[in-house]
């Protein structure tokens, strides 16, 4: 359900590529207990944050009392459908592993739609070598599997593979991907 803090991989990337925040909408995916959803508000998005979880939905408001963030109970597979091409941001961290592998296309291309022309997607998720075993739950990603964003018309800008410094064997994918303005009909 999260940490408690931002996620460090958040923190990381954004302290290494800002983005323009200042009027932009972002939306986090699987927001837990509101924490990267928070972090993105500060930054100056206008952040909506959801899960399917009603009861994280109500902890995170239950925390952030005078939050801005706009938090929302819902499911990937049946979003708003005005969320559909509408923010500039949206982050995806550790959602996508928590979902059997047969869905996680169908998420990935639900996600795609969020971006409006030109807006940003970064990826953040367990990682694993195709030659390594699935393991269980969560179930870390190949990067092959990740390329489902690139069939959904988006571009990958950065990839990055982070080991976990106390734990080398435990390996991240960061990702940042982008919605080119010629890929919207």
């Amino acid at each position: 359900m999260g940490d408690l803090c931002p996620n460090p991989h958040l923190l990381g990337f954004w302290n290494a590529h800002p983005l323009p925040a200042t009027g932009k909408s972002a939306l986090v995916v699987g927001c837990a207990l509101g924490d990267d959803a928070e972090q993105l508000a500060s930054w100056g998005f206008q952040t909506t944050a959801f899960d399917i979880s009603e009861t994280a939905i109500r902890t995170a408001r239950k925390r952030y009392p005078n939050s801005k963030v706009d938090y929302v109970a819902a499911d990937l597979f049946a979003a708003p459908a005005s969320w559909q091409r509408k923010f500039d941001f949206a982050l995806e961290a550790y959602t996508l592993q928590a979902l059997p592998a047969a869905i996680r296309p169908r998420a990935m291309e639900k996600m795609a739609e969020f971006l409006r022309a030109g807006a940003f997607l970064l990826a953040i998720a367990l990682g694993r070598q195709p030659s390594d075993p699935e393991g269980e739950l969560p179930w870390p990603l190949t990067r092959n599997e990740l390329s489902t964003f690139t069939a959904a018309g988006l571009e990958e800008l950065s990839f990055e593979e982070l080991h976990d410094p106390d734990d080398h064997a435990v390996r991240r994918f960061r990702v940042l991907y982008r919605l080119p303005s010629s890929k919207i009909s």
